[in-house]
């Protein structure tokens, strides 16, 4: 456990399995029996509880508490502020402690500031779950999700922009990377580069805003 940075605010209970490069800032709390991979920030006031699966490259913001029963893939992304859960019906009367429910985070999903993921849900590959949604149910891949009840408004690029205007055959073109993508049986995939490869150096470097894509 000589490979990662922790502040000296930080707790780091016996245990634990902490990845290369990976740092955890003021006042986290790392449970033993979590594991968690290379190349991860945790940002201020983080909890990793005990069990918990944690990919490489993760961002944790500040205030984030991430409860057992948790799996978390590669090159996920939370909010500041975002909610997880792990019981669906809580009730301090009723010991649930052993019935605890499973939610998966796949590769590359988004969650913004505020967010809730109500527990024993899948949130797809490169989904996007917007600021403040309250999410109850499996999100597909690519899906971007809004509101209260989140619902789905459209598709997101793994680059984090809305794929609109299909072409004659289906496809979708992100603003940003150039990738195409299109719905193959049923599902949303980018048929330009492989979707569990990182992406390509020149790629993975922003270099605009948001706001600058919009209308293009």
């Amino acid at each position: 456990m000589t490979d990662f940075f922790a502040h000296e605010t930080a707790i780091i209970d016996d245990g634990t399995q902490i990845g290369a490069g990976t740092n955890i800032w003021h006042f986290a709390h790392i449970f033993g029996g979590a594991r968690i991979g290379e190349g991860c920030s945790f940002g201020q006031n983080t909890m990793v509880s005990e069990d918990v699966q944690i990919g490489n490259n993760v961002k944790v913001q500040n205030n984030v508490a991430i409860y057992k029963g948790t799996i978390i893939e590669d090159d996920v992304f939370l909010g500041p502020s975002c909610v997880l859960t792990n019981v669906t019906n809580p009730r301090s009367q009723v010991d649930r402690r052993n019935l605890y429910e499973k939610t998966l985070i796949r590769r590359g999903a988004t969650i913004g500031a505020n967010a809730t993921i109500v527990c024993g849900v899948t949130l797809g590959r490169y989904s996007f779950i917007a600021a403040g949604a309250v999410v109850t149910k499996d999100v597909p891949d690519y899906a971007m999700i809004i509101g209260v009840p989140g619902q789905q408004k459209g598709w997101m690029s793994r680059h984090g922009q809305p794929l609109t205007n299909p072409d004659s055959d289906g496809n979708m073109i992100c603003p940003e990377s150039g990738f195409a993508y299109r719905i193959i049986d049923g599902q949303m995939r980018c048929v330009d580069h492989d979707e569990d490869s990182p992406l390509p150096a020149e790629l993975s470097q922003g270099h605009k805003t948001y706001d600058s894509f919009k209308n293009k």
